[in-house]
């Protein structure tokens, strides 16, 4: 049993996740954290991102657990990709994205 499919691994390690915020404009943003409430609160108060600063309230629309760092910005990335219509699709519908299920508590 190696040490990537043994399930005690994941025992004490902190996930990350990816989220997307609705900004006041309505446009998108995504990031990663460890700490979802935390994170969207500092984008609140201007503290979060640059992109986020100006456009506030933003309003946490969807999120997705990683058990690594890695996992959860490749995941962005991917994201990021994205067109609006799919990221609102995935966000409407909510899908699993790169094998982590849906876990936005709105």
């Amino acid at each position: 049993m190696g040490i990537l499919t043994d399930a005690r691994w994941y025992v004490g390690r902190q996930t990350w996740s990816l989220y997307a915020l609705r900004c006041a404009d309505g446009t998108l943003y995504a990031g990663v954290t460890t700490d979802l409430a935390r994170r969207v609160a500092e984008h609140n108060t201007g503290r979060g991102a640059r992109y986020t600063a100006g456009r506030r309230p933003v309003a946490l629309v969807a999120a997705w657990r990683f058990p690594d760092r890695g996992a959860a910005q490749r995941a962005e990335a991917r994201f990021r990709r994205l067109s609006r219509a799919q990221k609102l699709a995935l966000i409407a519908q909510r899908l699993p994205f790169e094998g982590a299920v849906f876990c936005c508590d709105e």
